[in-house]
């Protein structure tokens, strides 16, 4: 039985950080080691990759080789062992000249993803070749060898299982197999990614395919917080979570996770623990298939929210009215978080404009519409069962003092959710932490 361990780019970020990683990775426990690429390498991958759609050679160039020159400063700080130095320029000398063909040639969406890629195969390889300098046995697994999703860029876990099964029964014995996240191919065969959730979702989807006993999500903070540190002076980490509330909270803007990245996990029940690379020693927190203690236990903010009213051109809302108002919606593969309904009209918030103007349109010719842009779903999350007084009223009182553009309870029993103009989002999470956890 493998256990998944996945470690972000602050994980292998540095020569130092790298080392840093055989204390959490070279024991007896049998495991798989997904990694993403170096810290900021994405980004720079991304810049490059708009510099040649741009047709911005000279630019892109010197992209290339500024990305090109933070790799071999690193290398240098990572290995001791000549042999060991050499095997990695060689690398970094292949991964950039495939890097650099594209200058010369056409630039399209699929050489975008292929580029894309480089990072998370060029620090799976620096870790492996570590780990080969200080005589520990690995096995790199290559993700583009099992990884793949399907037409709806779903991840094809038939595929997966039966793949990544075979790349493993190929080395058995071996204790510490290493793996690429993030990276995947398509359903034609050519190189994607996951988008979503990133190397996150590669560890959840390899933990199912696999069976594994626990899925472990290394990062910077020790677990899945009460509130946003970054905005209230107090938190506390959570140890437990149902996957129920801890997708509510990672779809609500709880940073530390994507929302779909437990959902593999989740429907083969296999427990998912985040864990700080800074402090190991932390519980973190474990989010599995159980029965939490009632209350409510953490909050979570997300930003960038329309909300959209539409008001019937009839004085009550006529058989079918809600039907097209959905069918709109769907027409534009946009997605709705809250709705409220009275008896004249709809209020209903999403977070993807992309299609905000051709919706409008459409709901114009059956309503009247309203928008208030700029907004932020604050989402209140726990084991709060509709038939227990008290939540939703300590909930409204923390708020009192924050105008609330809409309210939504009873959907779900694991989460209370407000609509509240995105300026006051700092003071909405400041007041409920002191409502809610007492935390001034």
């Amino acid at each position: 039985m493998l256990l998944v361990l996945k470690f972000g780019g602050t994980s292998v970020g540095s020569a130092q950080r790298i080392k840093d990683l055989v204390k959490l990775t070279v024991n007896d426990t049998p495991k798989i080691v997904v990694l993403s690429a170096m810290s900021g390498t994405t980004n720079s991958l991304v810049e490059i990759c708009n510099s040649l759609y741009s047709k911005n050679i000279e630019q892109a160039t010197k992209q290339i080789n500024t990305l090109k020159e933070k790799y071999f400063t690193e290398i240098k700080a990572l290995y001791s062992k000549e042999t060991s130095l050499e095997k990695a320029k060689n690398l970094i000398e292949n991964h950039f000249s495939y890097i650099t063909a594209f200058t010369l040639d056409m630039f399209t969406a699929n050489e975008e993803k292929a580029i894309l890629a480089q990072g998370e195969l060029l620090s799976t390889a620096l870790f492996h070749y570590y780990l080969e300098e200080i005589n520990v046995e690995s096995v790199l697994l290559p993700a583009l060898n099992f990884m793949r999703i399907d037409e709806n860029d779903e991840p094809n876990i038939e595929y997966i299982e039966k793949y990544i099964l075979e790349e493993i029964n190929k080395h058995k014995g071996q204790k510490l197999f290493i793996t690429q996240g993030y990276i995947c191919r398509n359903a034609f065969g050519e190189i994607d990614n996951l988008k979503r959730g990133g190397s996150d979702y590669t560890a959840s989807i390899i933990g199912a395919a696999i069976r594994s006993p626990e899925v472990q999500i290394w990062t910077d903070i020790d677990g899945m917080h009460n509130n946003d540190p970054r905005i209230v002076n107090k938190t506390h980490p959570i140890s437990e979570l149902s996957f129920d509330e801890a997708a509510e909270l990672a779809y609500f803007g709880a940073k530390i996770l994507h929302p779909t990245c437990i959902l593999p996990a989740q429907k083969r029940n296999i427990p998912v623990r985040l864990k700080n690379t800074m402090q190991p020693e932390a519980n973190g927190t474990l989010i599995a298939n159980l029965n939490t203690k009632e209350g409510i236990k953490a909050v979570a903010a997300k930003d960038g929210i329309t909300a959209i009213n539409i008001k019937s051109d009839r004085m009550l809302l006529a058989h079918g009215f809600l039907r097209a108002v959905f069918e709109i919606f769907e027409r534009y593969k946009t997605s709705i978080d809250m709705i409220t309904t009275s008896e004249v009209a709809v209020s209903l918030t999403i977070d993807n404009s992309k299609n905000l103007k051709e919706i409008l349109k459409d709901l114009k010719e059956i309503s009247q519409v309203e928008i208030d842009e700029d907004q932020t779903i604050i989402c209140i999350v726990g084991q709060l069962p509709k038939d227990q007084p008290g939540y939703a009223n300590k909930v409204l009182e923390a708020l009192k003092d924050i105008p609330l553009r809409m309210v939504s309870y009873g959907g779900s029993s694991h989460n209370i959710s407000v609509l509240v103009n995105g300026n006051l989002k700092n003071d909405a999470l400041k007041a409920l932490n002191k409502g809610l956890f007492n935390y001034n």
